[in-house]
Parts: C-alpha cells; sequence; structure tokens
C-alpha cells in the first residue's frame, strides 16, 4: 500500500511540476473545491447502486482529489499530506476509547457514545 501511495503522490508532483500539465499547475484549493464535491457525490452514487467496480474507481479518483489538494497546501506551506494522516490517525484513536483506552462499549450505541463525548471533549479543549 506504501508503494501505492508514494506512487500516486509521485504522479501528482509530475503534474504539477515543471513540464507538467498546465490545468493541473493552475489549480488551487479553492478551484478544487468543485472536483471534491463531484467525486463525493459520484462515490456516494456508486454506493447507493451497490455497483462496487464502480465504487473501487471513485473511491480512487476521490483519494486523488484529496492528495491533490494536500500536495497544493504543502506548496503553499500549509501543511503536507503526512499531516492529514497523522492527524486522522491519531483523532480516531481518541475517539475510540473503548478500543484504545480503558473504556467499554458493550454494543454499538455505546461506542458512538463514548465516540461523540471524546468528540466534544476536544471540541471544547480547542
Amino acid at each position: 500500500m506504501k508503494e501505492s501511495f508514494e506512487r500516486l503522490v509521485k504522479i501528482l508532483e509530475q503534474l504539477r511540476g515543471e513540464g507538467g500539465c498546465p490545468w493541473d499547475q493552475e489549480q488551487t484549493i479553492e478551484s478544487m473545491k468543485s472536483c471534491v464535491l463531484d467525486e463525493a457525490r459520484e462515490v456516494a452514487e456508486a454506493i447507493e447502486n451497490g455497483d462496487m467496480e464502480n465504487l473501487k474507481e471513485e473511491i480512487g479518483d476521490l483519494m486523488f482529489v484529496l492528495i491533490f489538494i494536500a500536495g497544493i497546501a504543502k506548496e503553499k506551506g500549509h501543511f503536507d499530506i503526512k499531516s492529514s494522516i497523522d492527524g486522522i490517525y491519531d483523532k480516531m484513536i481518541r475517539r475510540h476509547p473503548h478500543i484504545f483506552g480503558d473504556a467499554k462499549a458493550k454494543n454499538a450505541e455505546e461506542a458512538t457514545r463514548l465516540f461523540n463525548e471524546a468528540k466534544a471533549k476536544e471540541k471544547a479543549s480547542r
């Protein structure tokens, strides 16, 4: 999986780099908003249709758009994709205390409650 991810990032760098694609080079975080929305809608449609082959493709498209936006953010000095991945990793650990901590959840409702409590605690401490 690591190699696949790195290849995808490398393609993005080629597309946006010197000698790359003019369209890709012109994109901004703001201009990519419609791409994110379009790809997310296409993922949702594939789910609604139960079309797993299309879902596989659309998930890839959405992932690329998100990596594309993170690449632009990195170019502008805001953040990189690694910090986004590290952030969601840490967040999922914090929000699942019944798996990674001492809390107990006997069912989905209790797990949801613990997740929401952890989320509210995070937001309150910001």
